[in-house]
């Protein structure tokens, strides 16, 4: 047991600098994503730091995989990295980007029938684009109740409170682009719909 948990360790290394340069992180975003020092994580790299749980959460959190999967390195060398769906406030959340920092995008489903119901309004730094894929999105939005169809798009800054949830009793597919630092995705929408704070309407 002991020799199997020092080769999970010794592995923790070329597995971080591995996820790293596929996301094409530099040590500096991956520093400001996860508050470790730029020292500390080339040291962890390179085997020369002995990772912690309290560095490897941050850091499996920024990659984006779960501590399983930053410990237990593929023994066959296989890069690929396997996305897994998360479950978080009702919704099934795939992420489709894996770099720290910049735009991330998701696939969020929400099931049907699901309890997720009762707004519950948040609000958070930075700026989220969304587009429905299937069903009928409701979005509470500040003194809004929108519900956006397949097709529709909506954009706004995250400072202000959201929720998002099905208008019914059907499944909701949509993709989220959201930026942690206030960046704007660019897209094209039909005028009229232009609230304070947000931007709704079909994608053209």
């Amino acid at each position: 047991m002991d020799d199997d948990l020092e080769h999970a360790l010794v592995s923790v290394g070329p597995r971080l600098r591995a996820l790293r340069r596929q996301r094409e992180t530099t040590l500096a975003d991956l520093s400001a994503a996860t508050g470790i020092s730029v020292s500390t994580l080339s040291r962890l790299e390179s085997g020369a730091r002995r990772p912690t749980l309290e560095l490897l959460l941050p850091l499996a959190k920024a990659h984006g995989v779960t501590l399983d999967e930053l410990v237990d390195a593929p023994l066959t060398g296989d890069p690929r990295i396997h996305l897994r769906p998360v479950v978080r406030h009702g919704m099934t959340m795939l992420p489709l980007t894996r770099r720290a920092g910049g735009i991330q995008a998701y696939k969020l489903v929400i099931a049907a029938g699901s309890v997720r119901r009762t707004p519950e309004p948040k609000t958070h730094e930075g700026y989220e684009w969304l587009y429905v894929l299937n069903g009928r999105l409701r979005m509470v939005l500040g003194e809004q109740d929108l519900v956006l169809s397949p097709g529709e798009a909506a954009e706004f800054d995250t400072r202000l409170p959201h929720w998002f949830g099905a208008a019914d009793e059907q499944a909701v597919e949509f993709l989220s682009l959201f930026g942690s630092q206030g960046e704007r995705a660019h897209l094209r929408a039909r005028p009229g719909h232009r609230r304070s704070g947000s931007r709704t309407g079909p994608v053209t």
